[in-house]
């Protein structure tokens, strides 16, 4: 009870802050960022470069009301289809584009649902990629799967493309959470899926769950825990429901007045995380679960824990390139983003353009504040060290940068002349604590709920 009025008082339970997969966040980028930035961008990757690729699929079978990505649904495989012809084209731009020589460290295709997909077209849109981008040793290629939608077809595509990582969002075990919050999918058809990727020699498994939903207990969320735990997954993402209809206007859907409250979405959370703990999975960053020999736990005990617009990660590389509808790619000069809407994005590929229409290009200071904001996301510490070699910082300097944070947070962090770090009972502060080495103004946007 005391660390909750500790946190009660540090305005936990009101804030609204960033979750810190880019900095600066998307409300920031302008329409400076367009096409002939993004080509010379493009450009500037070296022959022989290893480089990241996200694959955005933005089509549902069905919306789930809880959602706030950018999806659209459709009974029909028509657009589909069109739209898998569209990134065919924009493989075939990105290859003229680039250097020779360049491979894919990650390759990882999201959605929407990528597995709406027919199975001949999956096979069609990997192999483009592939002839593209060749895999680098050791390369990791992973696929949203939704278990309503796969089959042993479409399985085998992807196993032969050499998928070696799949991810499954669960969200909720209990019927009566998914009926509410429209994502109906049973225990038992997520365990046949997560069967058919087992069966085909994937060996790692991601998984997402939510915290934070309607009608939620404590009680509920232990029996949804303890189902995902039988599947035995290799991560699991604990994810905060971000209630923002503002945003995403169909969670209008959801029953507010039945959402916890901010107490409760802690409740919720420490519920869960207990219960991975207790299991043998080491905690990864502010709501992420890995098992010791993942390379998540891996990249963490050896300070190469990084955060993306997927979470966390271990990918090293320095470009993401973002295929498809409001793709985002990162570059060492900047981001860049695609047309967020479908048809733009397509007008755009069809007519030989690609669709880069908004971005930021970096300065020296947003280097620093990134790197800053990720290494609490990731490590819960600012080292000295580091700031002092890589950006010019000296002793005074990160003082009066850090003097703010100690003021606000007294022993929820400590400072001394190694740096700056979070302690333990801090750590359900840290996106607060992160936000105040942000140098843009949060009000020209809405944020989730900082629990």
């Amino acid at each position: 009870m005391e660390q909750q009025s500790q946190l009660e008082r540090l305005g936990l339970f009101d804030a609204r802050v960033p979750r810190y997969t880019s900095y600066p966040t998307a409300p920031h980028f302008t329409a400076a960022i367009g096409e002939p930035v993004f080509r010379e961008w493009l450009g500037a990757i070296p022959a022989g470069a290893s480089i990241s690729l996200y694959m955005h699929v933005p089509f549902c079978r069905r919306l789930c009301w809880f959602c706030a990505c950018r999806t659209q649904g459709t009974q029909s495989e028509e657009p589909v289809r069109a739209y898998a012809e569209a990134l065919l084209t924009e493989l075939e731009m990105l290859k003229a584009a680039l250097a020779p020589g360049v491979r894919l460290s990650r390759l990882h295709w999201g959605g929407g649902t990528p597995t709406l997909m027919p199975a001949e077209m999956m096979r069609r849109v990997a192999g483009a990629v592939l002839d593209t981008f060749p895999l680098a040793e050791g390369a990791e290629f992973s696929v949203e799967i939704d278990p309503n939608e796969i089959d042993d077809a479409r399985m085998d595509a992807l196993a032969d493309a050499g998928l070696n990582r799949a991810s499954i969002g669960v969200q909720d075990f209990d019927p009566e959470i998914q009926k509410i919050i429209g994502r109906e999918q049973s225990f038992e058809t997520t365990r046949r899926a997560v069967d058919m990727i087992r069966d085909r020699g994937i060996a790692s498994l991601n998984t997402d769950i939510l915290y934070g939903l309607p009608d939620q207990t404590p009680h509920r969320i232990s029996e949804s825990v303890q189902k995902l735990l039988a599947l035995s997954p290799d991560r699991v993402a604990l994810y905060g429901y971000a209630h923002v209809p503002w945003m995403a206007k169909r969670q209008v859907m959801l029953p507010s007045d039945r959402l916890p409250d901010p107490h409760g979405r802690l409740k919720l959370f420490e519920t869960a995380r207990a219960l991975f703990l207790a299991d043998g999975y080491e905690e990864i960053g502010i709501d992420h679960f890995a098992r010791p020999g993942d390379g998540l736990a891996q990249a963490q005990k050896t300070g190469l824990l990084r955060r993306n617009f997927q979470g966390y990660t271990d990918d090293r590389a320095e470009v993401l390139i973002g295929l498809g509808a409001s793709s985002i790619s990162r570059f060492p000069q900047g981001y860049a983003q695609n047309a967020p809407a479908t048809g733009a994005h397509l007008g755009h590929i069809r007519e030989g353009r690609f669709s880069t229409v908004r971005g930021h290009r970096f300065s020296a200071e947003d280097k620093w504040r990134a790197r800053m904001i990720e290494a609490l996301m990731c490590d819960f510490e600012i080292r000295a060290e580091e700031f002092t070699r890589d950006y010019g910082f000296d002793a005074e300097s990160l003082d009066q940068l850090f003097a703010p944070v100690r003021a606000h947070f007294g022993e929820m962090v400590e400072c001394d002349s190694t740096g700056l770090r979070i302690t333990t009972q801090g750590r359900p502060l840290t996106r607060m604590i992160a936000r105040m080495f942000d140098g843009y103004d949060m009000a020209a946007s809405g944020h989730s709920a900082a629990i």
